[in-house]
């Protein structure tokens, strides 16, 4: 059984319309390939068949895994979370201890994060070690090459 992921509405209707399009415009596209190249003849030679049906099957399955996702996601409400404390679907300000540097994270699903706009998985090393804490606490996560303190700055909502 897939464990259960917890996702934002947003985050659920960007599945579900990635899904549509897989099914919608690659599934006959694929197909459209494969009847092409099922009219050129002998099927045992054809580069061209066996390309377009491995494609064929790696779009079903990613067809199949995002589907589990989909299955497998809870929706938070995000109006009842609590922001005294770090958890998911929280913005982060944290300082480094060791070199004053700031960061900002929003800490989301595996499936929503994107590091390019600062969102980190909930599964990630320094999300989990920020898991808990409250503004003013000093987390200490542990990373591949040690542990780092982050101080919690400030504690908000993903805008």
């Amino acid at each position: 059984m897939d464990k259960v992921s917890y996702i934002t509405s947003e985050g659920l209707k960007k599945l579900v319309a990635e899904v549509e399009y897989l099914k919608s415009v690659e599934r006959p596209r694929i197909s459209q390939a494969i009847a092409e190249a099922r009219d050129k003849g002998d099927l045992s030679e054809n580069a061209e068949y066996d390309a377009a049906k491995e494609a064929q099957g790696l779009l079903e399955m990613k067809i199949s895994q995002l589907e589990a996702k989909i299955i497998n996601s809870r929706v938070i409400d995000e109006s009842k979370l609590d922001f005294s404390k770090v958890q998911i679907l929280s913005k982060v300000k944290i300082k480094n201890v060791a070199n004053g540097a700031t960061m900002t994270y929003s800490i989301v699903s595996e499936t929503e994060a994107n590091l390019k706009e600062f969102k980190i998985s909930v599964n990630t090393p320094i999300a989990q070690g920020l898991m808990g804490h409250k503004v003013g606490d000093v987390a200490e996560v542990k990373v591949p090459n040690g542990i780092m303190k982050f101080e919690i700055v400030e504690i908000g909502p993903i805008s």
